[in-house]
């Protein structure tokens, strides 16, 4: 079992977004928020979401927009941030 939401649309009104996975190690969470690159048919969430924000925004007029992520780990009650220089560090 995982559990993922998002609501694309407020996102783009200017609300902050969650993409979040929570379940069983070996559950296919890790694909479903990655994905493969190629065929595109297996893209996973996170691509697909950067994508629908990205369109959006080249879409909006007279608009500025501010785009931050964070992909964070947290197995065993300890914290990693997976797109940081040394992924294996703990966080406080």
């Amino acid at each position: 079992f995982y559990f993922i939401f998002l609501h694309f649309q407020s996102v783009t009104e200017g609300y902050n977004g969650t993409i979040f996975a929570y379940g069983q190690t070996g559950s296919g969470k890790s694909f479903t928020m990655q994905g493969v690159v190629d065929p595109s048919t297996q893209k996973g969430i996170i691509p697909r979401a950067f994508e629908h924000i990205f369109e959006s925004i080249q879409c909006a007029e007279n608009a500025k927009f501010l785009v931050r992520a964070s992909y964070l780990e947290i197995y065993n009650e300890d914290i990693r941030d997976l797109l940081g220089a040394d992924t294996k560090q703990k966080l406080e």
